[in-house]
């Protein structure tokens, strides 16, 4: 059994459960993961962060997702954590580095009365490589390929965001069975380690509505680096600029490709919902 004090955060509705690892000890990680993110039985949530000490940046971030299994990244994860600490006296920097087992991310502080009220982080470059995504192709890059599932015919792109990414453009997001379909393109054989997918919708040159499939997790209400990765495969397949707003489920982030530093920068919001104590 175990205590600990934690809160409920969200960016773009895409929530987890934080804890303060520089005063809480999590046992059984894992497992705690799966049991505070029940949503009829636990706190409930998409998954597990956990805000560490780090010998290589400010902060370290350490995430789970809803079945117990750990991921590399989370874009709106990374907000919430820049929140986390400043609002909570970690910090004062307004700049801070977040270590994450996709490597050191820099988050920019918007700050509004004193406390944070958007992020602007620096996701980093995109990977568009099959073998380092991963996915199963010989191929140099996996932009617009067709792939079949459940008997349909889906074009598909490839990008990292530190964490894999499969891209489809669609007509209609609204109407798409993504219950049905996101776990088919999440186990299906190109994937080795499973895929978030990302089902996007293209407005106009500067708007694309998305939603998107996590491995893991299920249909999520905000996916940060699918988000960035969806503007990536925009922009590779012509169907918008370099920038543009993606509109989740959840609420809308600011995606920009800087294709000089060949950075990718997602701006968007990050809110606390409550904190509370559980007993596991």
């Amino acid at each position: 059994m175990q205590t600990f004090r934690f809160s409920k955060m969200h960016g773009a509705g895409n929530d987890y459960i934080y804890v303060n690892c520089f005063e809480e000890k999590i046992k059984n990680i894992n497992d705690t993961a799966k049991a505070v993110s029940d949503r009829h039985f636990g706190i409930g949530s998409d998954g597990l962060v956990l805000i560490c000490p780090s010998d290589k940046a400010d902060f370290r971030m350490d995430m789970y997702n809803s079945d117990g299994t750990q991921a590399e990244m989370c874009g709106n994860a990374t907000r919430c954590v820049g929140k986390y600490v400043y609002d909570r006296g970690l910090t004062d920097k307004t700049q801070i580095t977040l270590e994450t087992l996709a490597g050191i991310k820099i988050l920019d502080l918007n700050i509004k009365d004193g406390a944070v009220e958007t992020v602007r982080v620096n996701m980093g470059s995109p990977e568009l490589e099959p073998k380092n995504i991963p996915i199963a192709s010989e191929l140099d890059r996996f932009i617009n390929k067709s792939l079949e599932v459940d008997g349909e015919i889906y074009k598909v792109t490839g990008v990292s965001m530190g964490n894999p990414h499969a891209v489809t453009f669609i007509d209609d997001t609204d109407g798409f069975d993504i219950g049905k379909i996101g776990p088919k393109f999440e186990t299906h054989i190109l994937f080795p380690k499973r895929i978030n997918t990302e089902f996007a919708q293209i407005v106009d040159r500067h708007t694309i509505k998305m939603r998107v499939w996590e491995r893991g997790a299920g249909e999520t209400l905000a996916c940060g680096t699918g988000a960035c990765a969806t503007l990536v495969a925009a922009s590779l397949n012509g169907f918008t600029d370099n920038e543009a707003d993606l509109m989740l489920l959840g609420g809308t982030l600011h995606i920009c490709w800087n294709k000089t530093q060949n950075k990718v920068y997602m701006t968007g919001p990050a809110e606390f919902v409550f904190d509370g104590i559980i007993t596991l």
